[in-house]
């Protein structure tokens, strides 16, 4: 009786290891290429990570906002623009479809990535001290500046800082616009997003707005949607960056895909097919 008891309780200590101790630790690690080149990513295999997320579902969810010349649609209601066209290149070089999703409060960028309802933020999005905090951030590809827009009959008026003290601004929600405004004690109205901040300077809701240069060159001026506003000064100059989740390896898959578009000579071309290449910058 004993040797039973000693049996069964040895047996039954030796389950209990197995099932303690018995299962094999997750499996992190890469195979494949280790240089980040974004050319031969779909071939790869890699755990836990973000490549392998989107390649499992087979789609690159790529968040946006409306803006022109960034991220816009066509008449067809696709979306193009320098940075779509950049995304699906980039999304096609990992062998998965791109998918564009609106943002609607761009101050819940990151919460929108973090909680996987896009795995990548690729807006004209500049790189502020909070952007490189949160996110996975791309090396600068755009040289951009943001700037007052006001209406063109009165644009000469406020041609310096001291001039804009008094003035109401729209600005987008959680935009570089705002921060720059808030840092410089402006009254601002938050808006939902650029295009919103140019209407509400159309219809007289407010003085004026503080955007992206990009978008106010593209929207303001003879010829364009917004023929009665004009930009006056420049608030401060900024640099374009792609943010990921923390610690993704879709950055440097990126930074290598940038760099190969630019020795092959196609972001630039692309960027003259969007008038916006004077201030894109070399990648290497």
């Amino acid at each position: 009786m004993k040797k039973l008891f000693s049996f069964l309780f040895v047996f039954s200590l030796f389950l209990t290891l197995a099932g303690c101790g018995g299962q094999p630790s997750p499996d992190t690690s890469v195979s494949g290429s280790s240089d980040g080149n974004a050319s031969g990513a779909g071939s790869q295999t890699v755990n836990n990570s973000d490549l392998a997320y989107i390649q499992d579902k087979g789609t690159l969810i790529i968040g946006i906002t409306e803006f022109e010349p960034m991220d816009y649609q066509d008449e067809n209601g696709q979306w193009i623009g320098f940075d779509a066209d950049m995304a699906k290149a980039f999304a096609k070089s990992l062998g998965v479809e791109p998918k564009f999703q609106l943002i609607a409060d761009w101050d819940s960028k990151v919460m929108e990535l973090e909680s996987k309802t896009v795995d990548v933020v690729w807006n004209g999005m500049t790189l502020t001290e909070e952007v490189l905090a949160s996110m996975s951030c791309s090396n600068p590809y755009y040289y951009n500046a943001q700037v007052v827009v006001a209406a063109a009959d009165k644009a000469e008026l406020y041609q310096t800082e001291e001039s804009l003290a008094s003035l109401r601004f729209a600005v987008e929600n959680g935009s570089a616009g705002q921060a720059v405004a808030e840092e410089k004690s402006f009254e601002v109205t938050p808006v939902q997003d650029q295009a919103t901040a140019l209407l509400e300077v159309a219809s007289g809701n407010a003085d004026a707005a503080i955007i992206d240069y990009l978008m106010a060159r593209a929207m303001t001026g003879e010829g364009t949607s917004y023929a009665e506003l004009a930009c006056t000064i420049r608030l401060c100059e900024e640099q374009y960056g792609v943010g990921f989740r923390k610690g993704s390896d879709l950055t440097g898959l990126l930074n290598h895909f940038f760099v190969e578009q630019y020795a092959a000579g196609e972001m630039q071309k692309l960027a003259e097919t969007y008038d916006i290449a004077d201030s894109l910058m070399e990648q290497k």
